[in-house]
C-alpha cells in the first residue's frame, strides 16, 4: 500500500470512531499477509490498518520482480515510519506484529504509542541473549554473506521451508511460498545479530515505560526462527514493567508461518481475545 493509501485509510479509521488495530509484518512478507486478520478484527468492531514498510510493493509479483526496493532498510527507519503513521491516529491503537514486526511492535509500545500490543514470534532486541542453533540456521541465508547488509535477499523454497513452514505439510509449504514469500532487506537481521555487542544499536526496547500498555507475546512451539528460548527471554525482560500486564502463551505444533498458514485463525483469535480484554 502506498503512503497516500495509508494516509487515506488513516482518515477513514479516524472518521469511523472505532479503535484502530495496526498490523506490522516481518521480513519476507508483505501487508497482504494480514488480509484475513484485518477482516476478523473489522468484523469484531475494530478499524484495521495494514501499512507496509517504507517502499513496500503492493503485490508479491511486483516485489519479486523488483527486489531492489527492499534494500537498505533499517529497524530504526521502519519503527519511525510506523510511529509517524500512528501519530496521525486520533486514538491509541492496538498494535499486532509478527517476527521483525513483533520487534517493531514492542519498540512502538516502548515509546508509549499503543494501547495494547501483541508480538507474535518476535525478533530479539538488545538484552535478549539466547541464540539457538535453529535461529542461526534460519538466518544463514542473510548473515552468511556480509555483503547482504545492504542488499535485498530472497529465500529459496528450502530456506523458507526451514525458517517458516517446517510445521505444515510439503504441499502447504509450497503454497505459502508461492503466495506470500518476497525478498527482504538484510540490514535488520545484521542489526539484531549484533544488538548485544553494539551499545548504539537501534534494536532496543524501552521495556519499563509505564505507558507501555498490556503486552502479549505469542510463541509457536515448533518455530525454528524465533523459538521459545528467544520469545521467553523477551517476555522476562518485558515482565519487569510493573505498570503494565505482560503475558506469554505458546501455541502447540505451530511454526513461524503461524500467521499465514492454515491454522492462522487460532492465532488471530488469541490476539483478538487479548486486545478485547484491554480495549472493549
Amino acid at each position: 500500500m502506498s503512503a497516500t493509501s495509508d494516509l487515506e485509510r488513516i482518515e477513514q479509521v479516524n472518521a469511523s470512531g472505532r479503535i484502530p488495530v495496526v498490523f506490522v509484518h516481518g521480513l519476507w512478507l508483505l501487508p497482504s499477509s494480514w488480509e484475513r486478520w484485518a477482516a476478523v478484527f473489522e468484523e469484531a468492531g475494530f478499524a484495521p490498518l495494514t501499512p507496509g514498510w517504507p517502499d513496500d510493493p503492493d503485490t508479491v509479483a511486483e516485489a519479486n520482480a523488483h527486489p531492489e526496493v527492499f534494500a537498505g532498510k533499517s529497524v530504526g527507519q521502519v519503527v519511525d515510519h510506523f510511529a509517524g503513521l500512528i501519530g496521525k491516529l486520533k486514538r491509541k491503537p492496538a498494535v499486532i506484529g509478527h517476527s521483525f514486526g513483533g520487534l517493531v511492535t514492542q519498540m512502538i509500545a516502548g515509546r508509549g504509542l499503543s494501547a495494547v500490543s501483541v508480538a507474535i514470534d518476535p525478533a530479539p532486541f538488545r538484552g535478549v541473549l539466547p541464540l539457538p542453533v535453529s535461529s542461526l540456521r534460519a538466518a544463514r541465508p542473510v548473515l552468511g554473506n556480509p555483503a547482504n547488509l545492504h542488499r535485498a535477499v530472497p529465500l529459496t523454497y528450502d530456506q523458507f521451508r526451514y525458517a517458516f513452514a517446517n510445521a505444515v505439510s510439503e504441499e502447504e509449504a509450497k503454497e505459502l511460498y508461492e503466495t506470500y514469500a518476497v525478498p527482504a532487506p538484510g540490514g535488520p537481521l545484521f542489526q539484531a545479530a549484533t544488538a548485544n555487542i553494539n551499545p548504539w544499536t537501534e534494536v532496543k526496547v524501552d521495556t519499563e515505560n509505564p505507558d507501555r500498555g498490556p503486552l502479549l507475546i505469542i510463541s509457536g512451539e515448533k518455530d525454528h526462527t524465533v523459538p521459545w528460548a528467544i520469545a521467553n527471554a523477551s517476555y522476562k525482560k518485558q515482565q519487569r514493567n510493573e505498570a503494565s500486564v505482560t503475558e506469554i502463551t505458546e501455541l502447540a505444533g505451530r511454526g513461524h508461518a503461524l500467521t499465514i498458514d492454515s491454522g492462522w485463525r487460532e492465532v488471530a483469535d488469541t490476539a483478538l481475545a487479548f486486545v478485547r480484554r484491554f480495549t472493549v
